[in-house]
């Protein structure tokens, strides 16, 4: 897992993306529905090895990468593949939901 900024998120993010899959989670320290969401990704991402990656961004921290990609409401998880967005969704789902989105999406 990466903390990821505006500075390096075309390194941790789009490049990544193009060997391995890159599971971005757009976040804020205040938003509780984000601090609940956290443990469920990073507890899958651990689970599926190197098949995925983890990037945690911090949208008060990283402005302008949220605008790009329209982040109006968070916790967003947007999924990368090959340098663009594959797949996404918002809000807080059961961690069997974002299992089945991300085996769907691999």
């Amino acid at each position: 897992m990466s903390e990821v900024t505006d500075k390096n998120f075309q390194e941790e993010v789009i490049e990544k993306s193009k060997d391995v899959p890159v599971l971005v989670d757009f976040h804020a320290d205040w938003c509780a529905p984000c601090k609940i969401l956290s443990p469920v990704l990073n507890k899958i991402v651990q689970e599926k090895g190197d098949k995925l990656v983890l990037a945690k961004i911090n949208v008060d921290n990283a402005p302008e990468t949220a605008q790009k990609y329209g982040i109006m409401s968070i916790p967003s998880v947007k999924l990368f593949k090959d340098g663009k967005v594959v797949d996404e969704f918002i809000g807080n789902y059961p961690e069997n939901y974002i299992r089945g989105w991300i085996d769907k999406n691999l």
